[in-house]
């Protein structure tokens, strides 16, 4: 499968015949949830009935199998506890099923472009994949930085014995069905038709002679080489980090702006800015502009900050996030509510717009911006930061993954338009044995994305008793 941040070296683990069962004579806080694992004890929990064991949970997830598997690991974590897994894990060797992992990078996925000096906008053990917990790996730090994230996430594929599933190097440039009873392929990408997109799989289903064929290159060692692979099934797990959320307005393509967090601080780091600069300009109201204040405010550089929403809309990140578990994001809240223009409140260097929104940039570094009711501002500024999310590149999918979409008329978003997978497999409702994972399917935080990989490894287990082969040619030996 394609992606190997958090979500994919999750599946990888629990592909690699790792089971987990209900450690013998522990006691969940949960008394319904208890009641239902005292029903089965010796059933592993991939083996039982996800819908029947997640349902009535809840939490800070949609998914309810991501609720059930962060429930295990974490009891009560919601709560500040820090009750241990109620998981124990059985290396059946048995029921593992063979499998690749596709990452342009080393193991971590997108945490390798965030800045390695940035706290994490987690609390450290809510990184934690099963079996090795990160505050026992990260024993002497009080705070997570990315870089030490990327760390964790290399060792633990290493402890675990992973590594011979990851293949690093490698760039996805076509996932299609390939439908051997019929020798056709569907369209290319171009292609509007959705029965020409993803062949004729309707009538293959459940076919072991209906595979898709994976095509890519690989960069290692002895240069790049072109690469195909054939699975009965595929797993999509390759995030929404690849390109950042334009505002699409006149005069965004100036060299002074910017979309990353990064460029932030390589601009603090060149001293393009400080604390005499213009203010620099930061859009936008979720964790990665909130990081961006926090790290201005830090270094003393004037900020205007400039979002849509008012704010204490319900459906701002940081009015649902716990306020002791994350009291730097909570700073920050607070700081756009009693700085809000034109009152002058108690932080330097600081301005807040809540319910504006950017006009256009103007060469001369100076910016327009405008109220709901339409009130033209004109700042003059010396960068700025546009930290409105980010987007998938699903390219290598045909219509760029549209068609797999809960409304196949829209790009596939995290937020808005995840890829439509039914709730307790993970499969896509639109094309059988394909899976997403992540934040393609909707799960944001690491803490949620592992319950996508229960639910996929349980549907793969629950599918065959024969494990699917990864088939290879064309430079496979060179993948590996």
């Amino acid at each position: 499968y394609s992606g190997n941040g958090p979500s994919g070296i999750c599946l990888s683990y629990l592909l690699s015949g790792n089971v987990p069962y209900v450690r013998r004579n522990s006691v969940h806080p949960n008394p319904i949830l208890q009641r239902k694992l005292e029903e089965t004890p010796e059933v592993p929990i991939v083996d039982q009935d996800l819908e029947y064991l997640s349902e009535g949970l809840e939490g800070r997830s949609s998914s309810p199998v991501a609720l059930l598997f962060d429930a295990l690991l974490r009891p009560d974590t919601d709560f500040g506890e820090t009750a241990d897994s109620v998981l124990t894990w059985w290396h059946e060797p048995d029921r593992a099923i063979p499998h690749l992992v596709l990452g342009k990078t080393l193991p971590g996925g997108a945490w390798h472009s965030i800045e390695g000096s940035m706290f994490t906008l987690s609390q450290g053990d809510w990184m934690g994949l099963p079996d090795i917990p990160f505050k026992q790996w990260l024993t002497k730090k009080k705070r997570a930085t990315a870089g030490d994230i990327v760390q964790y996430y290399q060792y633990y594929v290493a402890k675990k014995g992973l590594k011979k599933n990851f293949v690093c190097g490698t760039l996805v440039t076509s996932v299609k069905r390939l439908n051997l009873d019929l020798e056709e392929s569907y369209g290319g990408p171009d292609s509007k038709d959705s029965r020409s997109i993803w062949g004729s799989s309707q009538g293959s289903q459940g076919n072991r002679d209906s595979l898709f064929q994976v095509d890519g290159i690989v960069t290692n060692r002895g240069g790049t080489h072109p690469f195909t692979v054939y699975a009965e099934n595929v797993v999509l797990a390759t995030g929404t980090y690849d390109s950042p959320t334009q505002l699409g307005i006149q005069g965004e393509h100036l060299p002074f702006i910017h979309h990353t967090l990064s460029a932030l601080e390589e601009a603090v780091k060149n001293k393009e800015i400080g604390i005499m600069s213009d203010p620099i300009l930061i859009v936008g109201a979720g964790l990665t502009a909130a990081d961006a204040v926090l790290f201005a405010h830090h270094y003393s550089i004037p900020v205007i900050h400039v979002f849509r929403r008012r704010v204490n809309d319900p459906a701002l990140i940081f009015n649902q996030l716990p306020k002791t578990m994350y009291p730097e994001y909570h700073k920050v809240h607070q700081m756009m509510r009693e700085q809000a223009n034109p009152y002058p409140g108690p932080y330097e260097h600081y301005v807040s717009f809540p319910e504006h929104h950017v006009v256009c940039f103007l060469e001369d570094r100076k910016c327009i911006f405008a109220d709901k009711s339409g009130r033209q501002k004109i700042h003059p500024i010396s960068m700025a930061f546009v930290l409105i999310g980010s987007n998938p590149n699903l390219a290598y999918l045909p219509n760029n993954g549209m068609d797999l979409a809960v409304d196949c008329e829209q790009p596939v978003s995290s937020k808005r338009n995840p890829v439509d997978v039914d709730l307790f497999t993970y499969e896509s409702v639109h094309e059988k044995g394909l899976y997403a994972l992540g934040p393609l399917a909707g799960d944001n935080f690491v803490r949620f994305v592992q319950g996508g990989a229960l639910a996929i490894a349980s549907s793969l287990l629950k599918k065959t008793q024969n494990p699917p082969e990864c088939q290879g040619r064309d430079g496979l030996g060179k993948l590996e």
